[in-house]
Formats: structure tokens, sequence, C-alpha cells
């Protein structure tokens, strides 16, 4: 069986200008590298998401690069050169990656770092030192860790310089309780004014499990109705936890997470404005 690539429209339309902030690409003549995983057995593509974006009623992308490719950004590159102004890059900068080499990614469209605590190419330790090479390029890092450790790792976040992401839910693995103190941290990180919350890949984190994902609902809920102007979404295409045939129907994903979000305001905030401003409007 195939990736399923479109089919029955969402039950509510995007805004126009709607923006996907999370998928990943691969290219079957590039492998994976060695520590990371194997790529999809189908290569998922460029190509293949397009048809994905036409679907979902989406505009504009942001391919964040893959674990299976480690520290080489050469397949999402490509894939920005290919895309243009429509879509954006978040790589992975290292310690010893120079200006030069970021400006030419900026130029192709980057206009973030990744770092992946979680068996990533990029992990906190240097995070601090990342941050302040791209700077440099008002670019913004997304940062993914286990949110079961928030209290232990708000003092690093906490001197982020600049825009940065919490990525997929901040994963609580497992999810705790809105009244928590751990959720109540990610919400003062978020009233700091430079934390966003990236609602996306439910499904990795998710105790209750789909179609509704109710505890990442009382989350996302909650955070939506704090603060909208600090959230974006990501579909996670293509969904590399599983085969092609595990993973999720993605309309029947999207229609879920749009049932969490109250008004045609925040869903413009969320979709479009917020990040417009994170990745294009510089």
């Amino acid at each position: 069986m195939a990736r399923t690539l479109t089919g029955n429209a969402p039950r509510i339309a995007l805004p126009k200008g709607s923006v996907d902030t999370h998928i990943h690409v691969y290219d079957a003549q590039y492998p994976s590298l060695p520590g990371g995983p194997n790529i999809p057995v189908d290569a998922a593509n460029v190509a293949d998401y397009l048809k994905v974006q036409a679907w979902l009623g989406l505009e504009k992308v942001v391919i964040t690069q893959s674990n299976a490719y480690q520290t080489d950004n050469t397949v999402l590159l490509k894939a920005l050169d290919v895309l243009g102004d429509k879509a954006r890059g978040i790589v992975v900068v290292t310690t010893e990656t120079n200006d030069a080499t970021i400006q030419n990614w900026h130029e192709r469209g980057a206009r973030g770092a990744r770092i992946m605590e979680l068996n990533g190419a990029v992990r906190l330790k240097d995070l601090l030192e990342v941050n302040a090479k791209i700077r440099l390029f008002d670019w913004s890092c997304i940062v993914q860790f286990n949110g079961c450790e928030m209290l232990e790792r708000a003092p690093l976040l906490e001197k982020i310089q600049g825009d940065y992401v919490i990525d997929h839910h901040a994963k609580f693995l497992p999810p705790v309780s809105p009244d928590s103190k751990e959720f109540s941290q990610l919400l003062r990180l978020i009233d700091k004014g430079n934390c966003y919350y990236k609602i996306g890949a439910c499904y990795e984190s998710s105790a209750t499990g789909g179609p509704q994902y109710e505890d990442l609902a009382e989350h996302s809920r909650r955070i939506i109705k704090h603060a909208p102007e600090r959230v974006i979404w990501g579909s996670n295409w293509p969904h590399v936890s599983g085969t092609p045939e595990q993973a999720p129907n993605d309309v029947e994903l999207l229609d879920t997470i749009m049932s969490w979000i109250p008004d045609e305001s925040a869903r413009q905030a969320i979709f479009v404005d917020n990040p417009n401003r994170l990745y294009w409007n510089h």
C-alpha cells in the first residue's frame, strides 16, 4: 500500500496563505548517514509533499532537517532550491559551521537551526553556541526534548537570544497535567515573549492516542487560549516514526487539530501570521 497523498478536503478550510512549519523530505539517491535512522522506504520527497500541500490547502512550507541525514543538509537545501520563496528551511548548524556557510544557506531560504536532544545531530549542550551563530542572521532555533524535564531545562532556554520554538507539543513523555509545575513553566517561557509552541506529531507523545489525542488537545487548547500569538502548527509529514501504512491520515489529523482552535482569528494567527513572522518577515 502506498502512502496516502490526497483525499477529501479538510472539514474547515485553512486560511489563505497557511503555512506547514514542520515537514521532512528525503531523496532515494541519498541514504541515511551513520547515527541516524533509515530514510523511509518510499523516500518521501518534495513531489510527494506538494500533493499533500494541495490536498490540505496549504501555500507555504518549512522543511526541517531530518535526523536520518544528521549534519548533512544537502537534501533539504536542494528542496529549497526547487521550491523557492514558498519554502523555508530549518537546518542543522554545528559549533563548527562558519558564517559564510550560514550566509549561503540563508540566501537559499534557511531561517533556523534544529536542536534535537532526543537522538538528534546537535543537542542542548551546544544550544547557546549555535544560537550565537545564527543571531547574526536573525534566525530562530527549534528545540525538542522531553518536556518532563522542563523545570531542569528552563534556565538554559531562558538564555536564548531571539525567538525559538519548543517542538511537538513540548513532547512531554509521558504527558503531564496542565496543572503541573512543568506545564506552568512552559507557560512562563511563552510569556517571556520569544518562545513559540508548535502543535504537531500528536501521535509521538499522546498517551490517550488518536483520533482525538485528548491529552494533547487539553494542553493545546490552554495554550491557544493563553497566547494564540505564540502558537504554530506543523504536519510532521511524512510521519517517519512508522511505515507509510501506519502514517496518520493527514486530513483527519488536521481536522482534529482545527477542532482545538476556537475561531477564525486564532486560526489566522496560528497558520498564517505567526509562521510568517518567524520565517518570512526577515
